[in-house]
Order: structure tokens, then C-alpha cells, then sequence
């Protein structure tokens, strides 16, 4: 469902963003507008993420080969990261240089009502697309806020489209303010002005969205949950002494690969042992279907090799 909901979100914010960007840019062209034609450019930009975003999903999909046997789960990550600088180097870069551009060289706009028109326009259909990425992000929100979900939810795609849409509503405003300033002092370099603030409003979105997309990207654990619930299950298990530790690692937004160290009872005969791990991995990718790997490793006792490196310890912690 939440996949769904994201998908959803992000096809929904591609057909918005394609209309108001052509719309946005016939608009400029007629007036004039700096901050209009920064509006128009993120757009595409908009535009061109929310397809990368699509191609992102569809190769995470793809099934392990010999070249790739834990899959391909990870484009997803790398097409979000793609994503947060193209918003940092077209979006707010080019942003930032077109109004520094009219700040050095103002041109007064022509028609500047149309620039009302389209700014009404585009905030209508940014508010349906920012409604579709809310009820996808609000789907794995649950209980938390808004920067504590963006911390640990483990698909990038649900907050990145929301973002997006919040920095274009915000960039639309701005627009909006800064045209009626401009025309209100007779100055078309405050539109220029404008430009470089929405530029700053994506450069600052594209950063946080860079550092989310980058820690899941270069391998992130699995939700503490989730180890909580195999220490449990495992060491509730007959023939197992005790959990050593937990290593989990985030391959896409539904799959984890999880390596369990355990210390197993000395009357255990090898059959014995290959049989409790066989049960062990087959129930727990049962009982959670986002498991992807498991990988049971029997210790000595008191073993003490890589723990430090381990997500969860036998003490929880």
C-alpha cells in the first residue's frame, strides 16, 4: 500500500509539474519575469526528477542475477541522491544565477498580470500534487513527526516528492510577493531578488534530501524494530544459547539482508545444527517478509569478533 501510495504520489506530481512548467514558461516569455522564469525551471526540473524517481523504482525491482545476487534494490537510493543534485545544481543553481543576472541587468516586465494568473494556476495544481505526496508520507509517518520520519523511514521516494512540492509552494509565493514588490516600487530588480531566494529554498531542500538519500545509499541498518523482533525470536528458539548480535542492512525501501550470530548448545550434532538454522531462516523471513537474506553464523562461546560492528547486541543495546 505504502509503495502504491508513493507511486501514486510521484506520477501525480510528474503530469502537475510538466503542466506548470510549460505554463509557467510561455508566462515568462511574455513578461519578462525573472523569478517566473526560476519558477519555470524548477519545474522542469520537477519534471525530470519524478522521472528519474519512476526509473528508480522499476530498477529496484529487478530480480538478483550473477552480476548482482542481493539485487538491485539500491537504485532507488542512488536515483534519489541523482535526484537532490539535479534540484541543487539546475534548480537552485541556475535559479540564483538568472537573478543575480536581473539584479545586474533589471528589465521592467510587460503583462505582469499574467504572472498572477499563472501564480493562482500553479498553486492549485502544486496543492493537489503536495495533497498526494502528504498522504503518501503521511502513510509511514504514524506517530512521529516530520524530520524524525524523514530520519529513519528507509524509502526516500515518500518525503522527496513531498519536499519538492513544499519548496515549489514556498518558491510560488515568493514569486508572487516579489512581483507586486517590484511593480509596487517601480524596481524589477527586487524580481531578481526573488530568484535567488527561491534558489536558496532549493539549495537548502536539496541538501537535506542529499544527506537522507546518502546514508541509504552507502548502507543503512534496518529499523531497530525489526532486530528487536529477531533477538526474540531467535533466542526463544530451542538449541540456541544466546544471540550474539544482529547485523542488518537496508537494500531497498522492502528489503533487508540480516546476519545473526548465535551460540548454540554443545549437544547440538552438525545435522542438528544445519537443521535449526534452515528452520530459523525460513521462519524468520516468514514471519517477515523483508528479510530478503538471513544468515545464521553459530559462535563459540564467548565469542568476541566483529560485535563492535553489530546493530544490536545479546543485551539489546
Amino acid at each position: 500500500m505504502v509503495e502504491h501510495s508513493s507511486r501514486t504520489a510521484i506520477i501525480a506530481a510528474l503530469i502537475g509539474n510538466l503542466l506548470i512548467a510549460i505554463t509557467k514558461g510561455i508566462a515568462a516569455a511574455i513578461s519578462g519575469s525573472s523569478a517566473m522564469l526560476s519558477e519555470s525551471i524548477h519545474s522542469f526540473v520537477d519534471t525530470g526528477n519524478e522521472v528519474l524517481l519512476l526509473y528508480g523504482q522499476h530498477r529496484a525491482k529487478k530480480p538478483p542475477d550473477r552480476t548482482h545476487p542481493l539485487g538491485y534494490g539500491r537504485e532507488i537510493y542512488f536515483w534519489s541522491f541523482v535526484v537532490a543534485l539535479l534540484i541543487f545544481a539546475l534548480g537552485a543553481g541556475v535559479s540564483m544565477y538568472e537573478g543575480v543576472i536581473h539584479i545586474r541587468d533589471p528589465e521592467p516586465m510587460q503583462r505582469p498580470e499574467i504572472n498572477y494568473v499563472v501564480y493562482a494556476i500553479s498553486g492549485l495544481f502544486e496543492g493537489v500534487s503536495w495533497w498526494f505526496g502528504w498522504k503518501a508520507f503521511s502513510g509511514v509517518m504514524g506517530t512521529r513527526g516530520i524530520f524524525d520520519t524523514v530520519r529513519v523511514t528507509k524509502d526516500p521516494t515518500t518525503f522527496i516528492v513531498l519536499f519538492e512540492d513544499s519548496a515549489a509552494l514556498i518558491g510560488i509565493g515568493i514569486a508572487a510577493l516579489t512581483t507586486f514588490l517590484a511593480l509596487r516600487f517601480h524596481d524589477p530588480r527586487i524580481d531578481g531578488v526573488g530568484s535567488i531566494c527561491i534558489g536558496l529554498v532549493l539549495a537548502a531542500v536539496a541538501v537535506l534530501l542529499a544527506r537522507e538519500s546518502k546514508a541509504l545509499l552507502i548502507g543503512e541498518r534496518a529499523r531497530p524494530e525489526l532486530s528487536e523482533a529477531i533477538h526474540e525470536m531467535v533466542s526463544n528458539e530451542p538449541g540456541v544459547i544466546r544471540v550474539e548480535g544482529i547485523l542488518t542492512s537496508q537494500l531497498s525501501p522492502d528489503q533487508v539482508i540480516a546476519t545473526i550470530g548465535v551460540e548454540l548448545d554443545d549437544n547440538l550434532r552438525t545435522p542438528d545444527i544445519e537443521t535449526l538454522i534452515g528452520h530459523l531462516e525460513t521462519e524468520l523471513r516468514k514471519k517477515h517478509p523483508d528479510l530478503f537474506r538471513v544468515f545464521v553464523r553459530p559462535h563459540p562461546k564467548q565469542y568476541q569478533g566483529d560485535e563492535h560492528l553489530l546493530d544490536l547486541k545479546p543485551d539489546g543495546r
